[in-house]
């Protein structure tokens, strides 16, 4: 999953950055609300945490920015403001939630995690396909009830084709959800990915659609 982090707080942004790393998101973070917009616009995001009291364009701005322009990506403001007039301003301009300053970062993963799954049109958590259960919360995978250990880029391939099931997913769109913004990204790097997780789940779970990219199910 790929997240664009629009914070001005250096602590406070880098803090965020390691930590949804570490649960297996690409994050890129952005200080400034008018290069926060162009990202937006230009790639492609799963989620989009967003500071109202940016430099350059506020928050709000951009979120009015990203609505005009029909972008639907789920949009979930962190603020230090928390009066009320804000929170409904927000809302009112298409921010799917709201989460005031200071704050938890499991609240926060979870809100991350409800807005993804509400974005596939999902109800529940766990991904599950034929005997493959992904659990996102606990960056853990079973197959037919066993847990398989794979390394972080591995999780995220396989969770990005599993939150897409049926649907062909672009190369391009693989590597954006594995690296990111300014990443150099080896040739065949995802294909080593994709080989390593057919040979520990099966050589049928992941199909290459030739031209196109890869899907699952």
């Amino acid at each position: 999953m790929r997240v664009l982090l629009a914070e001005d707080d250096p602590l406070l942004g880098d803090g965020l950055k390691t930590a949804l790393q570490s649960e297996g998101y690409t994050v890129d973070w952005f200080r400034d609300g008018r290069q926060s917009l162009h990202a937006a616009l230009v790639e492609t995001f799963d989620v989009i945490i967003l500071d109202l009291g940016l430099p350059n364009l506020d928050g709000l701005e951009v979120l009015q920015g990203l609505r005009d322009k029909k972008r639907d990506v789920p949009v979930l403001i962190l603020t230090a403001r928390d009066a009320l007039d804000d929170r409904v301003k927000g809302l009112d301009l298409g921010a799917d939630d709201y989460l005031t300053k200071p704050f938890d970062l499991d609240e926060l993963s979870a809100r991350l995690r409800s807005l993804i799954r509400r974005s596939h049109g999902r109800g529940v958590s766990v991904l599950e396909f034929t005997d493959i259960r992904l659990d996102p919360a606990k960056q853990t995978v079973q197959k037919r009830g066993e847990e398989v250990e794979l390394t972080l880029k591995e999780f995220k391939v396989l969770r990005y084709l599993m939150e897409n099931r049926g649907r062909v997913v672009s190369r391009r769109r693989l590597e954006e959800t594995l690296y990111g913004w300014d990443a150099e990204i080896g040739s065949n790097a995802l294909e080593v990915h994709v080989h390593n997780l057919r040979k520990k789940l099966g050589q049928q779970l992941i199909k290459t659609v030739r031209g196109s990219g890869y899907r699952v199910g």
